[in-house]
């Protein structure tokens, strides 16, 4: 099999023995890579400095870093200072990995990475591709956390549009709906007051590529693990057992939800359903929430307060005890209209449970009206799409069908062939224009405005990888 001798380096806070979908994705690129025959290194938290050989072309380096002071206080984070300074721990892991490419997967912490090597803080490395790897939406992450208005949208797009996208040579984004930031960024039809003059600035003080931007952004969405996540797991035993560990009856309407009880995640979706279905006198709806979270006690205590006994935190649940879980529960439930991707949907397919989701966000990469049950995200139409997958019978088998069609169209391992198909693309465009990726010269008149961002990106192809 032909293919360059790229030996690709991935830097990410979001990697973490309990953490989810992201976490999953790096296993299945660490698979992959032997699969391939081709290096791949990942560098995370850890509590301490150590290094995993995952398997013969894949290694994890773990760096000391403590738990995040804010937001989510389970996961540890590396700082800047871990990078940016001389004879930091990460740079002596690049200094001895050498790679040909460095992907962050991080806009906060980490992101600096791509400036320092952009604008020649950090020589000894040479001048590896910088990639980075966007897994979610900074405007969304604002408004979960911080500000839902305005202002929140308008420092998003400014720091992505003045700092992420100039830092870096290449962007690739998990779904269409996480790559529009960048273009909601970029365009002047969605920044009609910003600054010229500072945009032009920042451009060139990062040394910004001098190609269009469209041509700099990739898709390539995730996978699911299909042979591990199967409807085969269905079983009367195992269904039995789900629900006398979770202590509810045995003819109660089992609904599931899988992920973080964080902010972003719109939980408080799931309690505005449950009051409508606790209502119903002929069944008995009961929610298993699978994960943890900052809103663990909060939904905890809303269902004390609502409704008794009708959701149960079973915390986070290792990779086979969620397989069952999804295959063995009635209806699936994911609440967050503005999910990046979302790998529990897709999981949920492919285990072949009922998935009731919001219409919007990334799950519409692969979710449809055909293949699930697509609804505005408030408390009363998820309660409706319940009853509907368990009312109709005809309709229930006919989606369940399509999504199973679904899973087996977007597994882990057409994702990342997708993904190192980007790789060698991305490989070949840099060295085919390195000029002007790396060309700092060019970059000091260059009118980054006229020549790039004012062009009309509405009609841009987003740059999808296909197999």
């Amino acid at each position: 099999m032909s293919r360059p001798q790229l030996k690709s380096l991935h830097i990410t806070n979001y990697y973490h023995r309990n953490s989810g979908g992201i976490s999953t994705s790096f296993n299945n690129l660490m698979a992959a890579a032997e699969r391939h025959e081709r290096p791949v290194i990942l560098v995370v938290p850890g509590e301490t400095r150590s290094v995993e050989e995952v398997n013969p072309f894949a290694r994890i380096h773990f760096v000391p870093a403590r738990y995040s002071p804010i937001f989510d206080k389970r996961y540890r984070i590396m700082m800047p200072w871990q990078y940016m300074t001389r004879d930091s721990v990460i740079r002596e892991i690049l200094l001895e990995e050498r790679p040909d490419l460095i992907e962050v997967t991080d806009k906060y912490t980490l992101s600096m990475i791509g400036a320092m090597v952009r604008t020649n803080r950090f020589k000894r490395i040479g001048r590896p591709i910088l990639v980075h790897f966007s897994c979610e939406r900074m405007d969304d992450n604002i408004a979960s956390f911080l500000s839902e208005g305005r202002m929140g949208k308008w420092l998003a797009r400014r720091v992505i549009g003045n700092y992420t996208l100039p830092s870096f040579d290449f962007h690739i984004a998990n779904s269409t709906y996480t790559a529009e930031e960048f273009y909601l960024a970029a365009s002047p039809d969605s920044n009609r007051r910003r600054s010229r003059a500072v945009l032009n600035w920042c451009w060139r003080t990062f040394k910004a590529p001098r190609v269009p931007i469209a041509e700099r952004i990739f898709v390539c969405p995730r996978g699911v693990n299909a042979a591990h996540f199967s409807p085969e797991r269905s079983s009367a035993e195992t269904r039995a057992r789900i629900r006398q560990a979770a202590g509810i009856p045995d003819d109660s309407i089992a609904l599931l939800y899988a992920g973080r009880l964080s902010p972003e995640k719109n939980i408080g979706l799931l309690v505005e359903m449950m009051k409508l279905l606790s209502q119903d006198r002929d069944r008995d709806f009961r929610l298993l929430a699978a994960g943890a979270g900052p809103l663990e006690d909060w939904l905890k205590s809303q269902a004390e307060k609502h409704f008794p006994g009708k959701i149960v935190l079973l915390g986070h649940l290792d990779k086979d005890s969620l397989a069952d879980h999804y295959a063995n529960c009635d209806v699936f439930v994911h609440p967050n209209p503005k999910e990046p991707f979302g790998i529990a949907p897709l999981e949920a397919m492919a285990s072949g449970v009922p998935t009731v989701a919001p219409n919007s966000g990334g799950i519409l990469s692969y979710a449809s009206n055909e293949n699930a049950w697509l609804v505005e995200p408030t408390g009363a139409e998820f309660a409706r799409a319940v009853r509907e997958v368990i009312d109709n019978d005809a309709v229930r088998a006919a989606k369940v069908a399509k999504a199973l069609e679904t899973a087996r169209a977007n597994t882990r391992e057409a994702s990342t062939d997708r993904l190192f198909a980007a790789y060698d693309k991305i490989f070949a465009d840099f060295h085919e224009r390195r000029e002007l990726y790396v060309d700092a010269n060019e970059i000091k008149d260059f009118d980054f405005v006229t020549e790039l961002l004012n062009k009309d990106l509405a009609g841009s192809e987003l740059n999808r990888v296909e197999l």
